[in-house]
């Protein structure tokens, strides 16, 4: 069984990028498993003198992604940019060594979103995640009201999305258990 964590840049309950990993959450194929994380809210900010021995929900958030075989990211563009909440997720990440190689499926949910999707590319990559391009297709939710339902019912959208979770799976494959 492959477990992927799917994790939102979006904090917000309506999202659609949330909405979409849910999704991935309900449709997860057979032999992979589909995990939302949602503590993305409740990460103190980053301050590099306590990353040595971060308080526990930073070592739950870096246990859970170190246990994975891949990730699921789909993040909304803030001004041109990453959400800062994720970001600072993300910088909490930076260190551990644990996670390099990890590949990644970096959906985007807007065509439109170009910014900080190559952002968040070059964010993971310089991290020493694997950014899996087959894994990575804009499937455009945004904007449009869609819950996780209706993506879970929509042929294109669902297929789209079980694409890229089959595309992610292979990948971890490839490389091995964490």
């Amino acid at each position: 069984m492959k477990t992927l964590i799917a994790l939102s840049g979006s904090l917000r309950r309506d999202s659609a990028n949330t909405a979409l990993l849910r999704a991935a959450v309900a449709l997860a194929p057979p032999g992979a498993r589909v995990v939302l994380y949602d503590g993305t809210h409740m990460l103190p900010f980053f301050n590099p003198d306590i990353e040595a021995d971060p308080p526990p929900a930073v070592h739950e958030l870096r246990a859970l992604l170190s246990a994975a075989d891949g990730v699921i990211v789909a993040s909304p563009e803030y001004a041109h940019g990453v959400p800062g909440a994720f970001k600072n997720m993300l910088d909490w990440l930076v260190g551990c060594a644990e996670l390099s190689s990890k590949p990644v499926a970096l959906i985007n949910t807007s065509a439109r979103a170009v910014h900080a999707q190559a952002s968040l590319a070059e964010i993971l990559t310089t991290m020493g995640w694997r950014v899996i391009a087959a894994a990575s297709p804009v499937i455009a939710v945004a904007n449009r009201g869609f819950d996780q339902a209706h993506i879970a019912a929509d042929p294109a959208l669902a297929g789209a999305l079980l694409g890229a979770i089959g595309a992610l799976v292979q990948a971890s494959v490839e490389v091995g258990p964490p």
